[in-house]
């Protein structure tokens, strides 16, 4: 039962239950009030530790966006970049929740705690002020009510009238304060129930608010997320054929480390140990060196290192040696030791020791040296060749082969990536190789030769073949692309390079890419995705002529370019490469050239024609959003810059008609900013058209402004607020030739770029510093 009401006419009778219910009402606003208090010292450690986790959250964020991960190599796939990226977006979605909690915290102040803190020093502190008086009074009241009865009969009637009246006003005084007082603990009862519960209404609204932000920004931020883990898994793929590549290398090399030595210009190097004479009373000193020695120019270096002492190079020597000789043990207390001779070296001999006996050999046979026996330090790697070759009986196992897997296995799970049985695979291969045989083997109809047998067989035939099939001449070509470039440059490249395959390889090639391609539409069922493919067959496909840790660093890469292969199977292998592709795409890394700037000081105006080429469309288009013409070039300017000057850049301007706009380069800003809709339109990019001749004057000092075109360097179709303001990674060194361009490495990440109005050129912040960039240097992230 709850509390009892208080009556007021009770109040002039004043009884002990009445004053009881009293003491129930002042007990339970006691209670309310302490409540409120623990509430408001939860309510601000709540928001105490609110901002403690925020800081933690933050502080959490930038160590995310402060750390950039290393690789190895000289490039990285695109889902490792993405992959890079992604602590960069983590930290970002972080602080985007974190901005939300500090609303929280901010809000729980003005919806909690202020509004309790009124009510408690308002509503329950004024029922505190009332009770003392009422308190008060009835002391008073009831003190003057005992003195007024024992005032003595005998005082005279005056005095006892005056007496009367007083203790009359006391009373009527007394029972007003106790009215008052009786409907302030009524009134604060009913008030407390929504004076409270309205503030935590408000808080918990602010809670939802909050969780409802962190659903909003992980539902945007989900599209990301699945994306990353396509690329984190790629990745993980690649990563599990690379390693597995790696180990069979280390294995290798434990057997037989002369035999897999890198070839380089050294014709022999390694430590040896130099005797380093003294003067007499201090004898002599062996120190450990490293040694190379070029046979060619009979050029000797030597350089002092000591694993033991940190690591430290010393200073080293280098000489022309004229002569070496062995050293027999009973002219040296040492054994493996050998002496040479140098021309322009004032004490000879130097009396060197090597590790072993095998290891003085191969030093004495480098150098010329006496005694030195023949070894096969320097013979050539020939690869044994199998019976595999590119012929009739080959071109026969690749055609049977698919056929029995298209036949009975194209929606197997795990098709290729499962291996068949080691014997089985030989034995077939075997009969499959023996003209006699092969046309007797059927495996379309043969329960005698699983699925993973034949895909398996198929796989170990290319494999044995003297060369892969991409061939070890354009191994590094078709490698180059993948490792940057747009998208469709990377298609423009690899198609090119396929068209330079001898007809034989290029006509296998294209039979297997065919069939991968079927393989990768059945997906669903065979689990065989474009990737997964791209990680069976890119070793198997291409693999380098020389054996080393960094080119199996590019087996991803391999696996990027068949990727590309399957996926555009039908453009590579049924139509002919652009002519003016550039026959120079066989790609040492070297940068391109940097785009020519002019100097905006001259008061005049450039007066070559700028085309923009993607604004030739109908105006009515335009305006209507409506798709560009099909002659229309939807290329990104990375593409365009790729192809040949010939091809991409006009020697003259297009004649311009009633739907064409051609501008001069000094109007294209007032245009843009005077044509927004148009800009904006995804269907919109620009390429700046340059002279056939070079500016007389390249030196200028440009003003950093941001450009305002849409033009997209990825590529896409999307519009050109998604590229704006982005992070890319330098390709290409660049050492800055003015004070206003920035000078970079290979690998240097920068930040806010933006489109210039510099033909070519980009704005972005390196290390703090903001300049230009040339925009065929970096790849945006």
């Amino acid at each position: 039962m709850g509390l009892q009401p208080l009556e007021f006419s009770d109040c002039y009778l004043d009884s002990p239950w009445f004053r009881e219910r009293i003491r129930a009402h002042e007990a339970e606003l006691e209670k309310t009030n302490k409540f409120i208090k623990d509430l408001l010292k939860d309510g601000k450690n709540l928001i105490a530790a609110t901002k403690n986790l925020s800081a933690a959250q933050r502080k959490f964020a930038h160590s995310l966006r402060d750390f950039k991960f290393e690789f190895i190599g000289d490039a990285e796939t695109d889902d490792e970049r993405c992959i890079d990226a992604s602590l960069h977006e983590f930290s970002n979605f972080l602080k985007n929740l974190e901005e939300q909690r500090e609303i929280l915290a901010l809000s729980v102040t003005e919806t909690l705690i202020k509004p309790l803190e009124k009510f408690r020093k308002e509503q329950l502190g004024a029922v505190k002020e009332e009770k003392k008086k009422f308190d008060k009074e009835t002391e008073k009241n009831y003190s003057f009510l005992e003195k007024h009865l024992n005032l003595s009969a005998k005082k005279k009637e005056p005095q006892l009238l005056e007496a009367d009246y007083q203790v009359e006003q006391n009373r009527k005084h007394f029972y007003e304060l106790s009215l008052e007082y009786v409907c302030k603990l009524q009134e604060i009862q009913e008030r407390k129930k929504f004076e409270c519960v309205e503030p935590v209404l408000s808080f918990f609204q602010g809670i939802f608010t909050f969780y409802h932000q962190g659903y909003e920004l992980a539902k945007d931020f989900n599209h990301y997320k699945m994306a990353l883990q396509i690329n984190i898994q790629n990745t993980r793929n690649r990563f599990e054929g690379t390693r597995s590549e790696v180990e069979e290398l280390m294995n290798k090399i434990r057997q037989s480390p002369q035999e897999h030595k890198r070839a380089n210009q050294f014709t022999i190097e390694g430590y040896l140990y130099v005797q380093e004479k003294r003067p007499a009373p201090f004898g002599s000193s062996w120190v450990k060196h490293y040694c190379m020695y070029r046979k060619e120019t009979k050029k000797f270096t030597m350089i002092p290192f000591e694993h033991r002492s940190g690591g430290k190079i010393g200073d080293g020597d280098v000489f022309l040696l004229t002569f070496c000789t062995k050293r027999n043990m009973d002219t040296i207390d040492r054994r493996f030791c050998f002496d040479i001779e140098a021309a322009d070296r004032s004490v000879t001999p130097v009396t060197m020791q090597a590790f072993s006996e095998d290891d003085r050999k191969l030093w004495m046979e480098a150098l010329d040296g006496k005694e030195a026996l023949f070894n096969n330090l320097n013979r050539a790697n020939t690869r044994q060749e199998g019976s595999a070759q590119l012929d009739k009986i080959g071109f026969t196992i690749l055609r049977k082969c698919i056929s029995a897997v298209e036949t009975r296995g194209i929606n197997d799970q795990g098709l290729y990536r499962v291996v068949g049985v080691s014997s089985k695979v030989q034995r077939l291969l075997s009969l499959l190789i023996d003209a006699k045989t092969c046309s007797e083997t059927d495996l379309e109809n043969s329960a005698d030769w699983e699925v993973k047998t034949i895909t398996s067989a198929m796989k170990q035939y290319l494999r044995s073949l003297p060369e892969p099939l991409m061939t070890y001449e354009l191994h590094g070509e078709f490698i180059v692309p993948a490792k940057s470039g747009s998208p469709e440059s990377r298609v423009n490249a690899i198609h090119f390079l396929v068209h330079k395959l001898p007809e034989k390889n290029k006509e296998m090639l294209d039979i297997l890419v065919k069939h991968l391609a079927n393989v990768a539409d059945h997906a669903k069922k065979n689990l065989m995705t474009v990737a997964n493919l791209g990680v069976v067959f890119g070793p198997t496909l291409m693999r380098p002529q020389e054996e080393t840790v960094a080119a199996i660093m590019d087996l991803k890469f391999q696996n990027i370019v068949v990727e590309i292969l399957i996926e555009n199977h039908e453009k590579i292998f049924r139509t002919l490469p652009d002519a003016t592709f550039p026959e120079p795409l066989s790609m040492s890394i070297s940068p391109p050239n940097v785009p020519p700037r002019q100097s905006r000081r001259q008061g005049q105006r450039n007066k070559r024609p700028l085309a923009v080429y993607n604004l030739c469309l109908e105006l009515d288009d335009v305006d209507n959003h409506s798709p560009p013409r099909e002659d229309t070039p939807t290329g990104s300017m990375d593409s365009l810059s790729s192809q040949s000057p010939t091809a991409a850049v006009s020697s003259s301007p297009p004649e311009p008609d009633k739907n064409h706009l051609i501008l001069e380069s000094g109007d294209l800003a007032d245009w843009a900013a005077n044509h927004p809709s148009q800009t904006r339109s995804p269907m919109v990019s620009w390429l700046n058209t340059q002279s056939t001749t070079t500016p007389t004057s390249t030196t200028r000092t440009p003003a950093l402004s941001s450009f305002p075109f849409p033009t997209s360097a990825t590529g896409s179709d999307r519009p050109a607020e998604s590229v704006l303001n982005r992070r890319a990674r330098a390709v290409y060194p660049c050492e800055a030739e003015h004070s206003s361009e920035l000078s970079f490495q290979i690998g240097a990440v920068f930040e806010d770029v933006q489109f210039s109005r510099e033909p070519g050129w980009l704005e972005g912040t390196l290390n703090g510093r903001r300049g230009l960039i040339p925009q065929n240097y970096v790849q945006f992230l």
